[in-house]
């Protein structure tokens, strides 16, 4: 499902390795995590839109507690919005959109 929304604009996304040979390591790393950290928000948006009316079963499918299920599928405000929840933190990780083919365009530096 979210494979196939981000597989045609795959090509588009650059290696992290090609991004720092082109631009080196200076200052370039934050603003690629920060267009790393919208990609993946936005991609939780969509997944919560798709699940729709089945969202608190999905989050707690994914681990997520009674309590932070609840209150984020019963909600008022919209998709954009809690996709920043610790609710879909957690049962959507950045580990996940990786597992699912997503590349990275700033890895994680130790």
């Amino acid at each position: 499902m979210v494979g196939q929304v981000f597989a045609p604009a795959k090509p588009a996304f650059p290696s992290s390795m090609t991004v720092k040979a082109y631009f080196g390591i200076a200052e370039v790393m934050s603003p690629l995590r920060d267009i790393d950290k919208w990609i993946r928000r936005k991609l939780r948006c969509y997944i919560w839109k798709q699940w729709g009316k089945s969202g608190y079963r999905e989050l707690r499918k994914r681990g997520v507690s009674v309590r932070e299920s609840w209150n984020t599928s019963k909600s008022a405000h919209g998709p954009w919005r809690l996709s920043k929840t610790p609710a879909l933190s957690l049962a959507l990780p950045a580990k996940a959109f990786a597992q699912m083919g997503l590349p990275v365009l700033a890895e994680r530096q130790v």
